[in-house]
């Protein structure tokens, strides 16, 4: 098994760098995918309620045989859940469908502005992690003055933020206000969902020079950077590969010529105007 680093949360709480995603993994697949991926050495694994396939993490979880305190289960409230009451029985539900009597780390997916009860819901949060319910917790598509708010107007800073990240899209501001405040980065879509990021010349001369695949050098230059990163794959061999990035190390030159790629470029919704419920 792939000896993945962990890094330290503000709680003291340690979370493998990188982890298993499921988003768009189709509910009657995601056992198999989990499975697949203990089996490759993931010991993260990222769901959320939107995505419905909890219970086929909760599924694969419990017939791995990998010991319940070896892994580290994260999944996120849905945006029609926000509010105090509302999460807390939303959270119950999220268990349920995991089979689980707790997670490592609980997130509210997005901020939904248009609805602006994230931080009702953040207190709830709070309330989960006072009682262990959630190891961990944080936000996810929060922007630099939704996390202001929470520190006017709550008392637990976020242990992470999980941002569309890649490097069409730094998030040069957002990396810096969580350095700043002890929260950490997590990148979701870390690949820009492939396409023309891995065929951009100077990813695959990157990778040409350090014989490795454009994926993994995009995944190292997360590594390098900090972030968590999460890649998702349903074919075990890109799974492999994805955790495949130990052996080797970026230098200055192939951070800079990464680091000119930003576009600003998202793959996703703007957090300050995505309200779907």
């Amino acid at each position: 098994m792939t000896d993945v680093p962990a890094v330290t949360l503000n709680n003291g709480v340690r979370l493998p760098q990188v982890g298993f995603g499921v988003f768009q993994v189709p509910v009657d697949e995601t056992a198999a995918a989990v499975t697949s991926a203990l089996e490759a050495g993931y010991r993260s694994i990222d769901t959320a309620a939107a995505y419905r396939n909890e219970a086929g993490v909760g599924k694969a979880i419990a017939r791995s045989g990998v010991s319940r305190d070896e892994l580290f289960i994260t999944t996120k409230l849905w945006n029609s859940d926000h509010g105090y009451d509302e999460t807390l029985r939303a959270f119950d539900s999220s268990l349920h469908e995991l089979g689980l009597d707790h997670v490592d780390l609980y997130l509210i997916h997005w901020p939904v502005p248009e609805l602006d009860r994230y931080v009702d819901t953040w207190r709830a949060f709070e309330q989960i992690h006072a009682d262990g319910r959630a190891r961990a917790i944080g936000v996810s598509n929060f922007q630099p003055h939704h996390l202001e708010r929470l520190a006017r107007e709550s008392q637990v800073v976020p242990a992470v933020n999980q941002i569309e990240l890649h490097p069409y899209l730094q998030q040069v501001e957002a990396r810096a206000y969580h350095a700043e405040h002890g929260i950490l980065t997590e990148a979701w879509s870390p690949l820009a969902k492939g396409g023309d990021l891995l065929a951009d010349p100077a990813v695959t001369a990157v990778a040409t020079k350090h014989g490795r695949t454009p994926a993994q050098v995009v995944l190292r230059w997360h590594l390098e950077l900090g972030d968590i990163i999460i890649p998702k794959s349903v074919t075990p061999s890109r799974m492999r590969e994805n955790l495949d990035i130990f052996g080797f190390a970026l230098d200055e030159n192939d951070l800079a010529a990464l680091g000119e790629l930003d576009r600003g470029e998202r793959t996703g919704p703007d957090p300050d105007t995505f309200n779907a419920r």
